[in-house]
């Protein structure tokens, strides 16, 4: 969304409106998918009550986490049945859509990550992230507990950005199934998680 944000302000100021809408129809796709993210996990409390595990203990994995990264698989799916059906040169209407589907399938990842509740981290507001490491850093007092995991969350971003890169010029045509699949195993790992929190 910041690259989103920083196209739109560029199209306003060079005064190429029309050029700007893919832009929009993005933020707005984040946008719905974030809310009903967020009214799902919302929607489906932990069992234990107030984010309470047995005996007192936090959930490993909350189940409205997993409901939201479901309904981000489904979007991720419909993306990938439409990548399929329109072929090499898509028509504007079916980009407008797919590019919907993609943005909505972050805003729900977006909503999963908030409701998972760790701090600092978060799978689309990189640049947050990566500030939080380094304010850390520089109190020269860091939790290396979360120094760790912001480390490896950033590895893991750049390396899923770079297998979704060669997947998407080396066999174009299953390009969106990357996303599908690493989702699919999120959800697979929360699974046992939330066995183990019961």
């Amino acid at each position: 969304m910041t690259g989103n944000l920083v196209l739109l302000g560029i199209a306003i100021g060079q005064g190429q409106l029309p050029g700007s809408v893919r832009a929009v129809i993005a933020f707005g796709g984040f946008a719905i998918g974030f809310l009903l993210g967020v009214r799902l996990t919302q929607g489906f409390p932990s069992p234990f009550g107030k984010g309470q595990g047995a005996g007192g203990a936090t959930p490993l994995w909350p189940r409205s986490a997993t409901v939201a990264l479901i309904a981000e698989l489904g979007l991720l799916l419909g993306m990938l049945a439409g990548w399929e059906i329109a072929g090499d040169q898509p028509s504007a209407v079916i980009l407008d859509i797919l590019i919907t589907l993609s943005a909505g399938a972050m805003g729900m990842q977006s909503a999963a990550a908030r409701r998972l509740g760790v701090v600092g981290v978060t799978t689309t507001f990189v640049t947050g992230m990566l500030t939080s490491l380094i304010a850390e850093l520089a109190t020269g007092g860091p939790d290396w507990s979360h120094w760790t995991l912001w480390v490896a969350t950033l590895a893991s971003l750049l390396i899923g950005a770079a297998a979704g890169a060669a997947v998407f010029i080396l066999w174009r045509a299953v390009a969106p199934l990357v996303a599908a699949l690493l989702v699919g195993s999120v959800l697979v790992a929360a699974t046992g998680l939330t066995r183990r929190s019961d």
